[in-house]
C-alpha cells in the first residue's frame, strides 16, 4: 500500500454512509497529506446490506467531472461528482456602493480614536472589494467577498458591526438573497462554501509578497490599513482563513512558495503554530512562522490582531514614516503650502509630525515636482 496515493483512513473514525445513511462508513485518505478525500470516497462496512464503494483508482478522480457505476447490492448507481458553482460576479457587484451607511466603514472614518484617512479607506475597498448591505435587517453591514486565484467569487460574508466595530450579526449573502434565483439552487450543492482565503485574488497581484494570515477579514483590512498596500516586494499582504479552524493545508496550497507570517488570536498561539509547521510540510517551498504578539500578558484574551492595531497611533505606522523619511530629505523652510483646510504653513519644517497621511503625500509631490534639494 505505500506505493498508493490513496488508502482508506485505517483509523477508527467512521461516517455516515452516503448509500445506507448508517455511520459505517470509512473514507479515503491522501497519504501524503493526511487529509480526507470529498466525502464520497469510501468503503460502507455492512458489506452484506449496502457495499457501497467509491474507489478513487477506479473512477477518475483526478478529472473535473467524476461519474461511475457502484455496486450496492442488487442495484446499481451512477455517481456524479458536483461541478463547483461560483457566486456571479454581477452579484458581487451589486454591493460595491453605499458606503456611507456602512457602519464598519463609517466608524474607521469618524468614530476611533485614530480615524483613518479616507484615501487609505478607499484603496481597501477597491483592492478586496468590500461592499454594503443596503436593505433589510442586515442594513448598513458590510461584505467580505471570498475571492479565490482565478476571480471567481466563493462566497461573501456578511458582518454587522456596532459603533464599537464589534460584531453583533454574522451572515453569508446566499443565505439572505430573495427571491432564490436560479445560480443559487445551484450553489447551495456546493460542499463547502468558505473554500478559499480572504483576499487570495491578490496572489497574483502580489506574487512576490510576504503574506500576512489572520483569522477573520475585518483583521485583514486593518492589518492593510496600518501597514500599507504592498508597494514593494517586501511589504506585508494581508489575507484571512475566515475562523480559527479554517486554517488548512487544502486553503494554503496558494501560497506554495511563499513566506507566511501567522497572526492568531489571543489563546489560539500554540493551535496555529502547530497548524503552521504541519502546512509548510506539505506546500511546496513555504516558510510558515507564527507570531506570538498577542500572547504579552496585557493583551485581553480573545482578542484579536486588529483589537490591538486600532489602539495604536495610525500615523505612526510604516507607510507614514516611509513618507515622512523622504519629505525630510528636502529643505523645508523654502516653502509655504496650503493645507486642506486652507491654513497657510510657513514654516513647514514644524508641521511634518502633524500633517495626516494625505497632506504628507501632497507635500512630497509638491516638494518632488519642484526639484527642491
Amino acid at each position: 500500500m505505500n506505493n498508493y496515493k490513496y488508502t482508506l483512513d485505517r483509523g477508527s473514525k467512521k461516517f455516515q454512509c452516503p448509500n445506507c445513511e448508517k455511520k459505517r462508513f470509512v473514507r479515503y485518505i491522501n497519504i501524503e497529506t493526511s487529509e480526507y478525500l470529498p466525502q464520497q470516497y469510501g468503503r460502507c462496512d455492512s458489506e452484506s446490506k449496502c457495499s457501497y464503494h467509491l474507489n478513487p483508482y477506479k473512477d477518475g478522480y483526478k478529472s473535473e467531472h467524476v461519474s461511475t457505476y457502484i455496486k450496492m447490492g442488487t442495484q446499481r448507481r451512477e455517481y456524479v461528482k458536483p461541478k463547483l458553482i461560483f457566486i456571479p460576479l454581477e452579484v458581487l457587484k451589486q454591493t460595491l456602493s453605499g458606503y456611507e451607511y456602512n457602519i464598519f466603514i463609517q466608524n474607521l472614518l469618524t468614530s476611533i480614536k485614530f480615524p483613518i484617512d479616507i484615501k487609505d479607506i478607499e484603496i481597501v475597498i477597491s483592492i478586496y472589494r468590500l461592499g454594503t448591505i443596503q436593505d433589510g435587517y442586515l442594513k448598513g453591514a458590510i461584505t467580505f467577498p471570498f475571492i479565490d486565484i482565478n476571480g471567481n467569487v466563493r462566497t461573501i460574508q456578511v458582518k454587522q458591526f456596532d459603533k464599537d466595530n464589534h460584531t453583533t450579526k454574522t451572515n453569508f449573502l446566499h443565505s439572505i438573497i430573495t427571491p432564490t434565483p436560479k445560480w443559487l439552487k445551484e450553489y447551495q450543492k456546493n460542499e463547502k462554501k468558505v473554500s478559499c482565503l480572504f483576499g487570495e485574488h491578490l496572489l497574483n497581484k502580489y506574487p512576490h509578497n510576504p503574506i500576512a494570515l489572520v483569522e477573520a477579514p475585518k483583521t485583514a483590512i486593518i492589518g492593510t490599513l496600518y501597514f500599507g498596500e504592498p508597494q514593494q516586494h517586501t511589504d506585508l499582504l494581508w489575507l484571512g482563513v475566515y475562523n480559527l479552524s479554517s486554517l488548512n493545508i487544502d486553503k494554503c496550497r496558494v501560497l506554495k512558495g511563499r513566506k507566511v507570517i501567522l497572526f492568531p488570536d489571543n489563546g489560539a498561539y500554540e493551535i496555529w503554530n502547530k497548524k503552521g509547521e504541519e502546512i509548510q510540510r506539505h506546500v511546496q517551498d513555504s516558510e510558515f512562522t507564527t507570531s506570538n504578539l498577542l500572547e504579552q500578558p496585557n493583551i485581553k484574551k480573545g482578542s484579536d490582531l486588529a483589537d490591538y492595531l486600532i489602539k495604536q497611533d495610525y500615523y505612526l505606522f510604516p507607510n507614514f514614516t516611509n513618507i515622512l523619511k523622504e519629505v525630510k530629505k528636502y529643505d523645508l523652510s523654502k516653502i509655504s503650502i496650503t493645507m486642506s483646510d486652507d491654513t497657510i504653513i510657513e514654516d513647514t519644517s514644524q508641521f511634518v509630525d502633524k500633517c495626516s497621511k494625505y497632506e504628507m503625500n501632497e507635500l512630497l509631490d509638491l516638494l518632488s515636482n519642484k526639484n527642491f534639494i
